[in-house]
């Protein structure tokens, strides 16, 4: 083996292989972390175009909105206009208080509505930002407008205006949300972490398999077959710690949360990592080079069903349960669990372990069925020679 190993080492489809799985943890990490980070921060640069037809209650209305939403608000006379505006994606949601809002409000029987326009051809984010946004402003202004109306009822009681305003504000006062918060997320820039880290290990691992393919077929029969599977399993052992310290230490670098510690997630990513080359390579090592379109296919089902993305409870029956099979599944539960705080990973780290030991068994009795093929090189052939001209001397 130690021979295969230092042929293949030897191969520039190697070292090319093990260098881009390498630059796949490097760029991503710097391009995702950066690119991420405050994201959270820089709501202010939406925009909300708000119509207001109603000189009422309505300006009222406004003047809150202004005060207490994180977003650029911009006034516009002409609902034509702002909807224009939020087709060329100017603004992200067009807010219209109609001229009856007011006479609504003060007519039994009759509900006052504020009208919300937000254009779905834009990141998905957007849509579900502003659909908060449209449900947090109706429920203010709703709870104002009560309290308006009730202190009307206290004034004509011959209550003083001023007692009267406290007391309506204390009758829509009587439930408050208490919101609690477990395992905080520092940004955006951590929240994106396990998929980032997830989509270039797998990326990098299955591109480091192929190029790995390719070293095989170069070296012939000049080794045999087992002592070129495990030199391969050698080089992703190695690989595998090396690749995952350098992605560790870059997400550490760019303000990553460890709330396990660094060298928690460093061999947890290993583990992945390394999982990710055996899960990869074994279609290789089964199909050849055609085992490509098993991974590009395994590449695209794991996105969707490993939760980094869309919440695994979500998914349709197929995807949830494939996903259960799938080492990329508890790659992105363990990494939450060690960034951002959890149960802990002993349940990953099984799962990835019989993953990582089921994918090897595969490609240890695909090389024992397959036979032995091809000549042997002649560098390989002449030191053979040369051994048995040796020994007969």
């Amino acid at each position: 083996m130690l021979q295969a190993l230092q042929a293949y080492l030897k191969k520039p489809a190697t070292k090319i292989g093990i260098m881009t799985a390498m630059m796949f943890q490097i760029i991503f990490s710097l391009i995702w972390m950066t690119g991420y980070e405050g994201v959270n921060d820089n709501t202010k640069q939406l925009k909300i175009a708000v119509v207001n037809d109603d000189p009422g209650f309505g300006r009222k209305v406004e003047e809150q909105l202004t005060k207490s939403l994180p977003f650029q608000l911009i006034s516009e006379r002409s609902a034509d206009k702002a909807k224009e505006m939020l087709n060329g994606r100017e603004v992200q949601m067009v807010l219209h208080i109609p001229a009856e809002f007011t006479k609504q409000l003060q007519t039994p029987g009759q509900q006052a509505k504020i009208n919300y326009t937000i254009n779905e051809s834009n990141p998905a984010l957007i849509k579900s930002m502003m659909q908060s946004v449209a449900g947090g402003v109706t429920a203010s202004v709703g709870k104002e407008a009560a309290i308006a109306g009730a202190q009307a009822i206290l004034v004509q009681a011959h209550i003083p205006a001023q007692e009267a305003a406290a007391m309506a504000r204390g009758l829509t006062d009587k439930v408050a949300a208490n919101l609690e918060f477990t395992n905080p997320v520092q940004g955006m820039h951590n929240q994106m972490i396990p998929m980032m880290m997830v989509l270039a290990s797998f990326v990098g691992a299955m591109i480091m398999g192929m190029n790995l393919q390719q070293a095989t077929g170069m070296l012939g029969a000049g080794y045999s077959k087992w002592s070129k599977f495990g030199a391969r399993v050698f080089i992703n052992a190695v690989s595998a710690v090396m690749i995952a310290l350098v992605g560790s230490s870059l997400v550490v670098a760019l303000g990553g949360q460890m709330g396990s510690g660094f060298l928690a997630f460093w061999l947890f990513q290993a583990l992945f990592l390394m999982t990710f080359m055996f899960f990869s390579q074994m279609f290789l090592i089964v199909f050849g080079m055609a085992g490509m379109l098993f991974n590009i296919s395994m590449l695209s089902i794991q996105l969707v069903s490993s939760g980094a993305m869309v919440p695994r409870e979500l998914l349709g029956g197929f995807y949830f349960t494939i996903s259960q099979y799938l080492p990329a599944t508890y790659a992105v539960e363990g990494a939450m669990n060690l960034l951002f705080g959890g149960p802990g990973t002993a349940r990953d780290i099984g799962a990835l372990a019989l993953i990582m030991t089921v994918c090897a068994a595969v490609g240890l009795l695909a090389t024992g069925l397959r036979k032995e093929t091809g000549t042997i090189p002649a560098a390989a052939e002449h030191s053979k020679t040369a051994n048995t001209a040796a020994t007969g001397a």
